[in-house]
């Protein structure tokens, strides 16, 4: 169900620094669709969005030591429920991650040992180039507000990611992660179908912890964190249901 992210950023195909020199021209459009986002059934999130995202979207964790919290907009590689095939939102309702909304802009470090983060984009993103149409990024060689509205946002998802790093730092010294299973026994089909593959709270464990220490996580917000999580998998069924009538169901009994 859920795998690590890549090397390159989910999303991206390549990054390349904003510049007043470069870019002079470059304007910002916005598009209806995101064709980049047809297929992708995981997204990362960060622990600023748990709350937001529970009401739509299943919050699980990636396996491996380094994992991440990930809303899925599907429970299959390459099933996306909520995006059609030209990457148009088929739901209005759905909570769409702030990871998504900043592509195809990133801050990251131009070298290894540098101490700044620089603001960054995907070359090969439909929103911003040289077009005749959309919003300038620079005017008379400044940043226009646009991009210091980009800039804002980039900073808050990059604070968002230090909160969820250490958040994941806790929940792990806790013992609280686990190998999760869903089984989803669906009417109409005689065989349940069964996802694995991902991360999710022990709820035993939870229930185990001392007095001290969950005083501690609920004073510092972890625990509403990890209700959110869990809350959030209600919505597995309403997602699976929706790969049904796409005619995307995998077989019974797939693992996932």
């Amino acid at each position: 169900m859920a795998s690590a992210p890549q090397s390159l950023p989910l999303f991206y195909n390549a990054l390349e620094p904003l510049s007043s020199d470069t870019h002079a021209a470059f304007k910002f459009r916005t598009l209806d669709s995101a064709k980049f986002l047809v297929g992708q059934h995981a997204i990362p999130v960060t622990v600023d969005e748990f709350v937001a995202a529970q009401r739509s979207l299943p919050i699980v964790f990636t396996t491996g030591d380094d994992s991440i919290p990930i809303a899925l907009m599907g429970l299959n590689e390459g099933v996306n429920v909520f995006i059609d095939d030209e990457g148009k939102l088929t739901e209005e309702q759905v909570y769409v991650p702030a990871y998504i909304r900043r592509y195809p802009f990133m801050l990251a470090r131009l070298r290894p040992d540098a101490e700044e983060l620089s603001l960054c984009f995907d070359p090969t993103g439909e929103t911003i180039g040289a077009f005749d149409d959309g919003e300038p990024l620079f005017e008379d060689r400044k940043p226009t507000e646009i991009v210091q509205n980009i800039l804002t946002f980039n900073e808050q998802f990059e604070q968002a990611g230090a909160r969820t790093a250490n958040f994941m730092t806790e929940i792990r010294e806790l013992g609280l992660l686990m190998d999760g299973e869903v089984t989803l026994q669906m009417q109409g089909f005689e065989q349940p179908f069964v996802y694995r593959g991902f991360q999710m709270i022990n709820e035993e464990k939870l229930n185990d912890l001392r007095g001290d220490q969950l005083r501690k996580i609920h004073k510092s917000g972890l625990l509403a964190l990890i209700y959110a999580h869990m809350f959030s998998l209600s919505a597995l069924p309403q997602i699976f249901e929706r790969q049904v009538k796409l005619g995307k169901a995998p077989a019974p009994q797939l693992v996932g």
